[in-house]
């Protein structure tokens, strides 16, 4: 049994023969990563305007039930239901906004990023343009 299997010569450590070095190379792709000040700058703004109004939507709930059971108002659950999916879609809607809102640039920027939401609009249409195909 000595020698089936092991092609341990060479000092090799027991991986078996190496491909040659030119199949080892592989074509580089340019990577397009988003910056850490940008991602960090997107997550504060998706935090802030999804948690907000999903904090809202939970505590209608709450509020809804506290103030039907105490008497103070008597609320439609279809109300309180409006009420709480209105908050879940500003949240939906919160989330795009912080991503499109923030500013790639090394700076901050403005505190809402109103100004950002064109730019990076037109940044994402040109992203996923099709190149024109060869006929």
């Amino acid at each position: 049994m000595a020698g089936k299997g092991n092609n341990r010569s060479s000092g090799g450590g027991g991986l078996g023969p190496q491909p040659p070095a030119s199949l080892n190379k592989t074509k580089a792709k340019p990577q397009q990563t988003i910056p850490d000040y940008v991602a960090n700058r997107m997550a504060r703004r998706v935090a802030v305007a999804t948690g907000i109004p999903s904090i809202l939507g939970m505590s209608t709930f709450v509020a809804s039930y506290l103030l039907v059971s105490k008497g103070v108002l008597d609320i439609p659950p279809g109300v309180t239901l409006v009420t709480s999916g209105g908050f879940f879609l500003l949240g939906l809607v919160g989330l795009s906004y912080g991503v499109l809102s923030a500013s790639w640039e090394p700076g901050a920027g403005s505190l809402l990023g109103l100004e950002q939401m064109g730019l990076n609009i037109s940044r994402l249409r040109s992203s996923i343009k099709r190149p024109p195909t060869a006929s």
